[in-house]
């Protein structure tokens, strides 16, 4: 297996470190042999007895006769300059043996500090191998720390999923049950209509208590709803598709924005018309045909796609295009199928849910059905404490801390990526 680009550089800058040691290594060895001084010579010594026996000779004459006493008077004409040689070579003599004294001296001084810096480059050899052992140890000790911690996370989401898996499938056969039901009552007699009246006003009683108890409070809404308003402000009339209770719908309104909405669940379009807005009860389907070509500069559908038969979709996109204006904005908001939280924490805990929509297939098919600016906008971003968390550097290689980090981000774009997005796109 080739070795990751950051691992390989690692290396070849170690093994220049390794070789920049020997070099240097190699050099204090040269230095700590550092050659005798010469003082030691034969040569040398033969030289320095020589002349310290010269300059010990210039005696006065002692011999007798004529000749004898010319020459001491020649020597007491020289004694002066003689005595003054004397001295000379007495200094010379005296400082030649004081260098050769310091010079040995050094010599040896030299030959220590070189012996000990030597074997302190020795002993810090098997120091440094020691510890790129222990750091590699804890890198990958740190490594196989966070590796079981995503272990431990992943099987946690996977036990989860089984569980809103399991849920989804109780919750189908329930339903095909119900539906068994319900096809046997039909084809014994008719529902009467207060019957049917009945059993509708409680499937939205369930349903709006699931929406308060799941999608969060009003104010929650209302603040996850906000940034689409300035979208809107030059988009009047907009048609909110599903508007539920008409949170956004209420900000429209507050924003000086004309707008109206249609919901299937007669509890919300009956709790939004006491708040004073205009809303109907029925299918947003059959809402959008009801409108005329280009009669509208906005739609608008909050968490309603994932809702819808792949089927009613596309018609749903083809009737926007065709009932909005030049220029009319379509935003259609839902879950983000690249998150693998959003999916276990929004999608699959609401059993109305069809089907997930991947953000490229909802682009590609507003785009078939004529849209153009098509764009994605990520919503609902996971917060930090429940993402994974990078590791510290501090004991690790860097290179190595670099790669481990790289990964955990790639984890947090799968895992925990924003839990929405919204499709936005132009008539």
């Amino acid at each position: 297996m080739a070795d990751h680009p950051d691992l390989a550089a690692l290396r070849r800058a170690l093994a220049e470190e390794e070789h920049a040691y020997a070099e240097a290594l190699a050099a204090v060895d040269a230095l700590a042999t550092v050659p005798a001084a010469r003082q030691d010579d034969p040569a040398v010594v033969a030289l320095r007895t020589r002349l310290n026996e010269l300059w010990d000779r210039a005696q006065p004459p002692d011999d007798g006769g004529v000749a004898g006493a010319a020459r001491r008077q020649v020597w007491q004409a020289l004694a002066p300059a003689l005595d003054r040689q004397r001295d000379f070579n007495s200094l010379l003599v005296q400082v030649l043996n004081a260098s050769f004294q310091d010079a040995s001296s050094l010599s040896v001084r030299l030959r220590q500090q070189g012996a000990a810096l030597v074997r302190y480059l020795q002993r810090l050899q098997p120091m440094v191998d020691a510890r790129d052992r222990v750091a590699s140890g804890l890198a990958t000790t740190r490594a196989e720390l966070v590796l079981e911690g995503f272990d431990r996370r992943l099987e946690s989401l996977g036990r989860r999923l089984e569980g809103l898996l399991a849920l989804r499938d109780r919750v189908e056969t329930v339903s095909q049950q119900v539906e068994g039901v319900r096809d046997a009552l039909a084809a014994e007699a008719p529902r009467p209509p207060v019957a049917a009246a009945a059993a509708r006003a409680a499937d939205d009683a369930v349903y709006a208590a699931f929406e308060g108890r799941f999608r969060g409070s009003r104010d929650e809404l209302r603040a996850r709803l906000l940034p689409y308003v300035e979208l809107f402000k030059e988009q009047a009339p907009v048609l909110d598709l599903g508007c539920g209770r008409g949170d956004f719908l209420e900000l429209l309104r507050e924003a000086g924005v004309a707008a109206r909405g249609v919901d299937q669940n007669a509890r919300f379009a009956r709790e939004a018309r006491g708040r004073g807005l205009e809303v109907v009860e029925g299918d947003l389907l059959a809402a959008l045909r009801a409108c005329a070509d280009g009669a509208l500069g906005g739609v608008f559908a909050a968490q309603v796609a994932e809702h819808l038969a792949p089927a009613v979709l596309l018609d749903v996109l083809r009737e926007a295009h065709r009932a909005l204006r030049a220029g009319g904005l379509l935003v259609l908001e839902t879950v983000n199928t690249r998150s693998v939280l959003g999916l276990l924490e929004v999608f699959h805990r609401d059993p109305t849910h069809e089907k997930p929509l991947h953000p490229d297939t909802l682009s590609f098919v507003a785009a078939a059905a004529g849209f153009t600016e098509v764009r994605l906008e990520y919503r609902s971003p996971v917060d930090e404490g429940t993402r994974l968390q990078a590791v510290p550097a501090d004991g690790l290689p860097a290179a190595a801390a670099t790669v481990l980090n790289e990964n955990v981000a790639r984890l947090n774009a799968v895992l925990f990526a924003p839990l929405e997005y919204a499709l936005v796109a132009r008539r």
